[in-house]
């Protein structure tokens, strides 16, 4: 295989294997003057790098990538005010989110204020409890405790009800979000977010852990303005939790964002915060210093508690200070995330039987309905409905007459836009999001209505023969080793907008497979002249691919990525499988 756009037929998932387009010139001049592998050059050159950005790719600083925040609507207000509650130290109050991007930035809002000897009272909504959001209720509960001002974190952007309940009330709120907004805004103190119909700018792809981060900066800068005689905290030892909430969020990887992960992964590597060193150890993790590790290992355990009823777990963990606490907590969330597994698995096995008859039709979005569905697991499903069959979906669970759901979508469809849409038409109670992911609630009678709509507007998405696999390069297997996974690591962090390179092993044979944890292969994969690999297909025990991994011997190619992994202080390489064709 070589030379851009080949193709490889025959693959055990249908689709096709295609070399990403590169300059094999302009590969080799950036590996000549920056000393790299070969193989590294050309997959900054097949993203469109330059010699001259190759260095800011490399090591991404907030210094060089992060714009003066003071273009964001309300921002200059909200810091203001902010710095007036420091000065005076007010009580505040903080609404948070049941997921990570939620969790994480209560506890960075929380952590620097703390730093002033302001505890901020934290409310995070139940899943089934209280829905999504800022909602009347937690809202008296922070006034009765005395907050007259209220941070809404990764929420509050369409909390229209609630948010005129607290301004009744006299209530100030501050909502710092990120989530697509309708063309009208709640009242509210201030609405810092990059995705209010009235903004533009540069920070459009922040999660809201780094709109809290920009607006604490902000703070910072006014509170220096001013003259505050106190040292502040500094922001930049917080950035572990904004790097662990913008990964896990799913949020483009544009310059800003990869600063901001790659700067936090360093702080994290440090195993400094009791809660994360806790976490990573009943993780299985030594060192916090990958963006893999946030996304599988990390934030599945933190959202763990908001899907099955305890949302405050994931705060309290990133906030935890005494070790024992942390270890007690950790444990905790990791046992729920084991009942979170096999509650997904449950359910997802039920969803792909209910868009069978939507994929004979080629339909453009899928939807899965079921009756007490347990609601906490719906967007993880509906994750695997997208992965599994590359289009959009919509995974819901319907109980006295209402149907509340998650969806999932993929490049191409802004699901926070179409959810909106649909709630301006009537066809939702409730909804909102973002381009990649969404909430809805509807009642139960009008969820055809309402897929029907979702379908319409998703059409543009091509359905039929699934994308090509994308691959940066091929190699032998001799070629997986240390240097080059750590070569490649220095691309990270990896995700939307930078995706992580995917290779084809030219010449490997399967002599090991084994079962291991919840239906994953661990395999042993082995080169036709030379060198060995340990290779992981992950969820691949009831798929195709676990036919073709069984047949030990036989020469296959296989379609993955390269993984540095760190046993017992020794790095290693390893292979990801992630398809496989006949060699």
């Amino acid at each position: 295989m070589s030379g851009a756009g080949v193709i490889v037929d025959g693959t055990v998932s249908g689709r096709s294997w295609r070399l990403r387009p590169a300059d094999p010139a302009l590969g080799a001049t950036i590996a000549q003057r920056y000393g790299l592998p070969e193989i590294l050059g050309r997959v900054l050159a097949s993203r469109g790098l330059e010699p001259a950005d190759v260095p800011a790719f490399l090591e991404p600083r907030l210094r060089d990538t992060l714009p003066d925040p003071s273009h964001l609507a309300d921002l200059d207000r909200v810091a203001s005010r902010l710095a007036d509650a420091v000065v005076e130290g007010e009580r505040i109050g903080i609404i948070g989110d049941y997921d990570v991007d939620g969790a994480t930035s209560a506890a960075l809002a929380a952590r620097w204020l703390s730093a002033f000897g302001i505890v901020p009272e934290i409310a995070i909504p139940d899943r089934l409890a209280d829905g999504y959001g800022a909602n009347a209720e937690l809202l008296s509960r922070l006034a009765d405790s005395g907050c007259r001002l209220v941070l809404t974190l990764d929420n509050g952007t369409t909390a229209f009800e609630a948010l005129a309940f607290a301004a009744a009330r006299g209530q100030e709120v501050i909502v710092l979000d990120h989530h697509v907004a309708e063309q009208q805004l709640p009242p509210a103190y201030g609405i810092v977010n990059p995705n209010r119909p009235d903004q533009f700018g540069p920070l459009s792809h922040l999660a809201a852990v780094g709109v809290t981060f920009v607006v604490l900066a902000a703070t910072a800068r006014e509170l220096r303005r001013r003259g505050f005689p106190r040292p502040l905290p500094d922001l930049l030892e917080l950035l572990d939790l904004v790097a662990l909430g913008t990964v896990c969020d799913v949020v483009p990887l544009d310059s800003v964002n990869r600063a901001l992960v790659r700067q936090g992964l360093k702080v994290a590597a440090r195993g400094a915060r009791p809660g994360l060193a806790a976490l990573a150890q009943v993780a299985g993790i030594e060192t916090i210093d990958q963006s893999w590790h946030l996304s599988f290992l990390l934030g599945p355990r933190l959202n763990a508690g908001g899907r099955l009823g305890e949302p405050m777990l994931a705060t309290r963990l990133l906030l935890a200070e005494e070790p024992g606490e942390a270890t007690a907590l950790a444990a905790r969330l990791h046992e729920l995330n084991g009942r979170r597994q096999t509650l997904e698995r449950s359910i997802t096995a039920a969803a792909e039987a209910a868009v069978q008859p939507q994929l004979d039709e080629d339909a453009p979005l899928l939807l899965a309905a079921g009756e007490a569905w347990h609601p906490g697991v719906l967007g993880i499903v509906a994750s695997r409905l997208t992965e599994r069959f590359g289009r959009p979906a919509f995974v819901v669970s319907l109980g006295d007459g209402i149907a509340r759901g998650s969806g999932r979508s993929v490049p191409g469809v802004d699901l926070g836009a179409l959810v909106i849409a649909a709630k301006r038409e009537g066809l939702l109670r409730e909804g909102g999001g973002h381009a990649m992911a969404a909430g809805i609630t509807a009642h139960a009678d009008r969820l055809a209505d309402f897929a029907a709509f979702a379908a319409e507007r998703a059409v543009a998405v091509a359905v039929g023969d699934p994308e090509p696999l994308e691959l940066d390069g091929a190699l032998a297997v001799a070629g997986v080793t240390a240097d080059l996974a750590r070569a490649l690591d220095r691309l990270a962090p990896f995700g939307p907008g930078n995706s992580e390179p995917r290779f084809c092993l030219t010449d490997a044979r399967i002599v090991e497979v084994r079962e291991v944890g919840r239906g994953h292969l661990a395999c042993v994969i082995a080169g036709t002249a030379s060198g060995r690999v340990r290779g992981i297909a992950f969820r691949a025990a009831e798929r195709a691919l676990a036919s073709a991994l069984s047949r030990r011997g036989e020469p296959l190619r296989l379609a993955g990525r390269i993984k540095l992994e760190r046993w017992r202080g020794e790095a290693r390489a390893s292979f990801e499988i992630e398809d496989a064709a006949p060699a």
